[in-house]
């Protein structure tokens, strides 16, 4: 399996080949797509692809934690994290890349 990955440039270049807007227009709407789901979560709001999953943003309290190095607890302040949860439909395919098995049958 490759560690490849897969860049704004890379996207912009396949909805160049798909869907066949100019390369400029195509990094544009690669770039709209992506600030709307920043602005989105930035916000507060969750962000549901449909077939592949939804972003949200979860709080975190604060907490007392550990440097591993020394012991010493330290606080850990509260905070946002982003949570990705896949859909079913995307853990499939991936699963069925794992397996060998093509696309859209069942593994």
């Amino acid at each position: 399996m490759g560690h490849n990955t897969v860049t704004r440039a890379q996207l912009s270049e396949a909805v160049y080949q798909e869907v066949g807007l100019s390369r400029n227009e195509s990094a544009e709407l690669v770039e709209v797509i992506l600030n709307e789901i920043s602005d989105a979560l930035a916000r507060g709001e969750m962000v549901k692809i449909s077939s592949f999953g939804s972003f949200s943003v979860r709080q975190k309290g604060q907490r007392i934690g550990r440097n591993p190095k020394t012991g010493e607890e330290v606080p850990i302040l509260p905070r946002r994290v982003l949570v990705f949860r896949a859909s079913h439909v995307l853990k499939n395919r991936i699963n069925q890349a794992l397996s060998g098995a093509p696309a859209g049958e069942a593994a």
